[in-house]
């Protein structure tokens, strides 16, 4: 998008599953300290803190209708032992009062890390990663991730609520890397 309201040729011909991203901090020091601390390393408290954080950077933001945390695949889930994009988002929904929506969206796919690939492998590898379902899904959610590099984890996520029927699907992550 070229401006607020401007859409380039590329996304009038193909509008973007994503409307909107926001990322409450860049992916630097300290964050990238913190943030592999928290995802890998079982730093809870650290999560719940960039929670905390996220939801004073997004106060003013137009309330989506529901928050989804990006799901992991239940392989990474039952290795890992807790999913970070959720442990981001119950702080941020309690401090904003937006539902939390945990079966909007499943991983159906067990992917490669992203971390491993380029972005166009990221694109490839995400393709048909993701399905939505599992109840009722309001007209405009936000999708909650801990990092944003390439979009392809975000973009396949909101593609598949997309053909849901979901008809704004935006993003928020605690960082994004420059």
């Amino acid at each position: 998008m070229a401006g607020s309201d401007v859409l380039c040729g590329a996304c009038l011909r193909r509008p973007p599953p994503l409307q909107v991203t926001h990322a409450a901090f860049v992916y630097g020091f300290p964050l990238d300290r913190l943030l592999p601390r928290f995802k890998f390393h079982r730093d809870l408290a650290a999560g719940r803190a960039l929670g905390e954080a996220m939801a004073t950077r997004f106060a003013t933001l137009p309330r989506p209708q529901a928050l989804l945390p990006v799901p992991l695949h239940p392989a990474r889930l039952r290795q890992r032992g807790y999913d970070q994009a959720l442990e981001l988002a119950r702080p941020l929904a309690r401090a904003l009062a937006v539902p939390l929506q945990l079966d909007g969206l499943r991983r159906v796919r067990d992917t490669r890390a992203q971390s491993e690939l380029d972005a166009r492998a990221r694109r490839r590898n995400l393709r048909g990663a993701f399905v939505a379902g599992g109840g009722a899904l309001p007209a405009h959610v936000a999708l909650v991730d801990d990092v944003m590099t390439t979009g392809a984890t975000l973009h396949a996520a909101a593609v598949a609520l997309r053909r849901a029927g979901v008809a704004r699907v935006d993003a928020w992550v605690c960082a994004r890397v420059p």
